[in-house]
């Protein structure tokens, strides 16, 4: 099977050495010299992100030769902590939904609304001022992403201080004030906070509505 791939400013035909997502993964990263710590993102001619569940159907619908645009992002500019948590957003990504209030993302967009890194020289007002979501989120403050030195939960363009200054504390904030201020999960999160609300912290363990997804993870976590 022939792929057409476009990568920056490359564009070149490549023959595949298998047809499931993994094996197309690794043949773009081998024919790009992409970084083996870069998470590879396909999208369609139309610039529409093509998900894991989704790509067997599209090689269906066209056979012979696929066109694809590749991305690549480094999840491991962060420290090995929040790389790790970051990992959870690609295992458990955004839900598609018939809801028409919920507006499907992409991973990329979702882990924006995980974490934001934030250049200590730089005002906090301009960027806090121009941000839309209302949903918590890690305000990661510092030199650089692998160089943090202080935390914040940013709810309604509003600061609060982390008790602790490791990445791994901050998260654990992030989760518990969805309940301090009774704050529904960020839909785009849903997967990634019931994950991590019933097999790590273990609230309402049976009674919360899962993805299968969800709990299949879960199920290869615990075993």
């Amino acid at each position: 099977m022939l792929l057409k791939v476009q990568y920056q400013h490359h564009k070149k035909y490549m023959k595949l050495t298998g047809s499931s997502y993994d094996s197309v993964i690794k043949d773009v990263k081998q024919k790009f010299d992409i970084s083996t710590d870069h998470k590879v993102f396909l999208a369609d001619e139309t610039g529409t992100e093509v998900d894991e569940d989704v790509f067997a159907d599209i090689i269906e619908q066209k056979p012979d030769t696929l066109w694809m645009v590749i991305d690549a992002v480094a999840v491991t500019d962060w420290d090995r902590d929040m790389s790790s948590l970051l990992l959870l957003v690609y295992l458990l990504p955004p839900p598609s939904s018939g809801n028409k209030k919920f507006v499907k993302i992409s991973v990329r967009e979702a882990l924006d609304r995980v974490v934001r890194f934030h250049k200590s020289c730089c005002s906090f007002e301009e960027v806090l001022g121009s941000t839309q979501t209302t949903q918590p989120y890690i305000w990661a403050v510092g030199t650089s992403k692998s160089s943090i030195h202080d935390y914040y939960i940013a709810v309604d363009k509003w600061l609060i201080p982390c008790m602790a200054k490791s990445s791994l504390s901050a998260f654990d904030e992030l989760f518990k004030v969805h309940y301090v201020f009774g704050i529904s999960y960020d839909a785009a999160l849903h997967n990634m906070f019931t994950f991590l609300q019933t097999t790590i912290y273990n609230i309402d363990v049976g009674i919360t509505r899962e993805s299968p997804r969800v709990g299949d993870l879960r199920a290869k976590f615990l075993n």
